[in-house]
Formats: C-alpha cells, structure tokens, sequence
C-alpha cells in the first residue's frame, strides 16, 4: 500500500481480518489520495504487550492503532498514547455520546444484541427477560464467554433498570444477583469466543437465541438467512483510534483521524461494513434502509445503553475470575 519509503509513511494497525479490508477501503485510499501520503497498513490482536514494548525500548514503528475503550483507558493512564489535541475536531456536537477522550477517538460503533431463529421459535422473543425465558422459549442460548455484557443482561433480566445496572455491579449483591439469574440458563448456555460464532451456531440449530455484533446479525439477514433481530435494551461501545507515544508522525496521524471521523469515511465505513458511523452528521445522507439497519438507528439508540468501559477497567479483574470459574464448573 506504500508508495513512498516506510519511515516517511505513516503505520495505520487494525485488529485485522474484516476491520482492515474496511478501513482500507473506506479511509486508507481515500486518505492517501486527499493527501499524497502513504499508508503502512499492519494489524494486531487488540493487546497492550507490543504497544508497552516499543514504548519501553523506543522502537516506535507504529502511529495510530485501533484500540477498544477499556484498553484506551489502561493505556491512556499508562502513558501509552498521545493526548489528543483538544481542537482536532470542532464539531464535537455532531457526534455520539462517549466518542472522544484523553487519546483518543472513536471511529465506529458496534453494539452488542441477540438473536434468534425464526424456524425455532413458536414467536418474536423481545427483551432479555424472553432471552432468558426457557419454558417459552425453549432451546440452548449462545453467550460470549466473557462477564461483559452477560452480568448486564441478567440484570436486565431481572427487572433491574437500565440506569441502575452499573451501580448495582459495583456492589456484592449485585454481583451475587446476576450470577443467581445467570444460574437460571447455564444448562442451557453454548458458549461462542469469536465474532464469526454465533451466526453458524444459530443457524446449524446448536442454539435458538444468541448475543452476536450487529454487523454480522444484518449480513445474515441480508443473505436471507433466517434470523430475526432484537435491538432492545442492546449495548453498545465504539472502537477508538490512539496515536502511539513517541509517533514520529504525530501531525499526519492527526490528520488521518481527524479525516476518518468526518462524514464522507462515515458513512463509507458503515456502508461497506454494516457497523455504526460516530458522526450524525451522516444520518441525513445515508440510505433509511440501511439507517434502520445500524446501531444509530435513532429507534435504537433511545433504547440502548453505552457500555461503561471505565466499570470494566475497574471492576473487570476480579469479576472476570468469579465468572470464568463459574462458567468452568
């Protein structure tokens, strides 16, 4: 991809597979032939070890990186990217709650829902209360194998109110409570540790309902598979993207995020990949179709609850043991 040596282009790493074809496309090129730079495109697989290691032997061969929330906090705190200008972008307004912080900025959203197979089930299931109803919805449930997402859930589950769910967490009898409603399906749980799980997992009849990325969700629709979707009470986060401390490119890497946030690499992103655009100002131009199919949807986003990464950086360790001991036995 570079048309001019390494050390002058500027390193652009993704988390690889589906997220670099799409940024390639949708933000690398278009880049490139705005600005007569070059971009090196690498990938990784979201850890921290690398990213510390060039920190600490000053062997900085990267620039932006694309980085989850949690991970931008951690490394935030440890020194590991960039502050970000204040004033790279002006029009802050225009984007979705919790897109900008310290390092970084968020380039696209996901959100996290459930599905279910149409030629399982006797009705539309529409809350997580259905998800975890098993006399009425009977069959086996997919879930990630992580405590994120399914602890909210249960909570949810049990009449816990949105904007309560994090505060109980924070307590003992919280954690207790989604633990308890979680005992509830785990004969019934199927576990899935990768993006591509779930979709042939529902299909195949292993499972009747489960979580999966919006993204993947609507591509099985749009191949006619048949898979209803529920957005209620669904979660959802946005990828980021961080300069690494010490970039030798720090100005170029700014322009490049800068460049991949406004409204024409948007609403190209989401078109190519079927994942959420962070500036609204894309909604006016975007196919309704395709609109009701994101997790901007505005129907969606009055009913859907941001994931706290900051809960997760905090709380994560200890309850990511209780959960991977639970979910073993």
């Amino acid at each position: 991809m570079a048309c001019q040596k390494q050390n002058d282009a500027l390193t652009v790493v993704s988390l690889g597979g589906i997220h670099a074809k799409t940024q390639k496309e949708t933000f690398y090129k278009p880049f490139m032939k705005q600005t007569q730079t070059s971009i090196v495109a690498d990938s990784y697989n979201g850890g921290m070890a690398k990213i510390r290691s060039m920190i600490e032997t000053q062997q900085i061969d990267w620039d932006v990186v694309q980085v989850e929330t949690a991970n931008l906090i951690r490394g935030c705190s440890e020194g590991l990217f960039e502050p970000l200008d204040t004033n790279l972008i002006s029009n802050k307004n225009d984007f979705i709650k919790g897109n900008f912080s310290e390092c970084g900025i968020g380039f696209f959203s996901w959100s996290i829902i459930f599905a279910y197979n149409k030629d399982k089930l006797p009705r539309e299931p529409k809350t997580w209360k259905d998800f975890w109803n098993i006399k009425d919805f009977p069959g086996n449930r997919g879930l990630q194998k992580i405590p994120m997402i399914a602890l909210e859930a249960a909570l949810l589950a049990d009449d816990v109110k949105p904007e309560d769910v994090y505060t109980l967490l924070k307590t003992p009898e919280g954690v207790d409570r989604a633990f308890k409603k979680l005992d509830e399906i785990k004969p019934y749980i199927r576990w899935w540790e990768k993006g591509s799980q779930p979709l042939p997992m529902l299909l195949t009849g292993d499972v009747v309902m489960t979580t999966t990325f919006n993204g993947r969700g609507v591509i099985a629709q749009q191949e006619g598979k048949p898979v209803g979707l529920v957005w209620n009470d669904s979660f959802y986060d946005v990828d980021n993207f961080a300069i690494i401390k010490g970039s030798r490119h720090k100005k170029l890497a700014e322009d490049f995020i800068a460049f991949a946030v406004s409204s024409a690499p948007q609403k190209a992103f989401s078109e190519y990949s079927h994942y959420g655009f962070v500036n609204e100002q894309v909604i006016p131009l975007i196919n309704p179709i395709l609109l009701k199919e994101l997790p901007n949807n505005p129907d969606v986003m009055r009913h859907a609850h941001k994931i706290n990464a900051n809960f997760w950086v905090e709380q994560g360790e200890p309850l990511e043991r209780r959960f991977n001991i639970w979910a073993s036995q």
